[in-house]
């Protein structure tokens, strides 16, 4: 971005970048992170463009298909969706235990979906809008490694392979919908107000104070533990995605993530700081769905965001 090169790369950037890398360095598993701050574009990484098991942190494509076919006018938000048993799967979720032939309109299984993380709901989602489309628009958004070679089948070793994704990809599907760029406005503003009721809140959100909003999704396998999210901190909101997988424990895995989380937040204050003393504003956040609120910053670094009502789980 070009206010981001256009000066010298500040203290708290490289503390930031710093802070990334040895933190993710020493956790004794596969590990790849990248925070991007909104405001100028700058960001801070570790393997961010390693493919890693993206576990239900999937979810964020399957929805944004959902949003683009809903726009293309291909149905609405109260088309039902009838289950089948081959949608079923219980890693997580309610409806797996449902009998078949019930049918639920869109807008409750993306609910579902993000919400409670559950997989059967991702299911009939997937089923609805087609894999290989979903595929399709992520190769059209320019994501190289985010990609669905089958549905949600966490009874097999194999879901790790079939279900992938990378920091890099997330930081860019989140930093789109936090521009309101990803599908249109309404879109991007309904699908932050569904990360942002995640019921999932163990991981990025757990250090950060009661009072910042954060529309993310978490996943999870016994070893493995992802989450991806906006933080809308008040002078200083950013986009984070962090995956790791081969965890000798879960709480290892989660001592890492708050403490990646602590850091992110603290050099992202100290950042806003310095942008302050150069002049730079602040990434601009709306209240409401359909408001939008432009930055005064160069028209190549103005941003907008809204909020409505929806969400993708990703259990823990």
């Amino acid at each position: 971005m070009g206010v981001a090169r256009a000066y010298a790369v500040p203290q708290p950037l490289a503390e930031l970048r710093a802070d990334v890398r040895t933190l993710a360095a020493r956790l004794p598993a596969a590990t790849a992170v990248e925070v991007m701050d909104l405001s100028t574009g700058y960001s801070a990484g570790y393997n961010q463009s390693r493919s890693m098991p993206a576990a239900s942190t999937i979810k964020i494509p399957v929805m944004i298909e959902v949003f683009k076919q809903l726009e293309a006018g291909r149905f609405n938000l109260q088309r039902r969706v009838t289950l089948l048993e081959s949608d079923k799967d219980y890693g997580s979720g309610e409806l797996c235990d449902l009998p078949v032939d019930t049918t639920y309109p869109v807008s409750e299984l993306l609910e579902k979906m993000i919400d409670i993380s559950d997989n059967t709901a991702t299911n009939m989602l997937i089923r609805l809008v087609g894999r290989q489309r979903i595929n399709r628009t992520m190769r059209e958004l320019g994501l190289h490694h985010t990609v669905l070679t089958n549905d949600v089948r966490t009874a097999s070793w194999d879901v790790r392979q079939e279900l992938r994704s990378s920091p890099s990809d997330m930081v860019r599907l989140l930093a789109l919908m936090a521009q309101r760029r990803l599908v249109d406005a309404w879109a991007s503003g309904e699908m932050i107000s569904i990360l942002e009721q995640d019921e999932y809140n163990t991981l990025l959100p757990e250090p950060l104070p009661d009072d910042v909003p954060i529309a993310h999704k978490t996943g999870s396998f016994f070893d493995t533990l992802d989450d991806v999210g906006i933080v809308y901190a008040a002078q200083a909101p950013y986009v984070i995605a962090v995956y790791t997988t081969g965890l000798p424990s879960r709480g290892i895995g989660r001592t890492f993530f708050h403490q990646l989380s602590s850091d992110a937040y603290r050099d992202e204050q100290r950042l806003a700081a310095w942008r302050a003393t150069v002049g730079i504003d602040t990434f601009a956040v709306g209240d409401t769905v359909g408001e939008s609120v432009s930055a005064h910053v160069p028209s190549d670094v103005r941003y907008w965001r809204s909020g409505t009502e929806l969400d993708a789980g990703g259990g823990q």
